[in-house]
């Protein structure tokens, strides 16, 4: 019977050679390469952070804090590399989960899915 670590392995060098991981790779590396694009990029993602973090904490997002995130959202999808970037960032997650409900299946025969009674 094989390893699961290397199965393991091999999922992980089978989604590195993907198209989805190449296209997310190669909009990665050209947003570095643009100055205004990084730090677009990176002050919204630290805003991200910043309300998942309160939201953590039980702390309520006030109404300008949601507004301004909903701004900073508009602007940087706005930003033609930024919007492919956060797309390609989307279906990679969407593959990601899929393969997760893949492998999680052995546990949900035993344990059943999470919700139902």
């Amino acid at each position: 019977m094989s390893n699961v670590y290397d199965k393991a392995h091999e999922l992980k060098n089978t989604l590195a050679e993907s198209g989805e991981f190449q296209t997310l790779k190669s909009l990665h590396e050209q947003i570095k390469a643009d100055e205004v694009a990084t730090r677009m990029l990176n002050n919204f993602r630290q805003l991200q952070l910043e309300l998942q973090q309160k939201q953590m904490q039980g702390i309520q997002i006030t109404e300008e804090e949601a507004v301004n995130a909903q701004q900073q959202f508009e602007l940087v999808q706005q930003h033609e590399l930024i919007s492919k970037l956060m797309d390609a960032e989307q279906r990679l997650s969407v593959i990601i989960g899929d393969v997760n409900k893949i492998i999680t299946e052995p546990l949900e025969e035993i344990y059943g899915t999470p919700g139902q009674e």
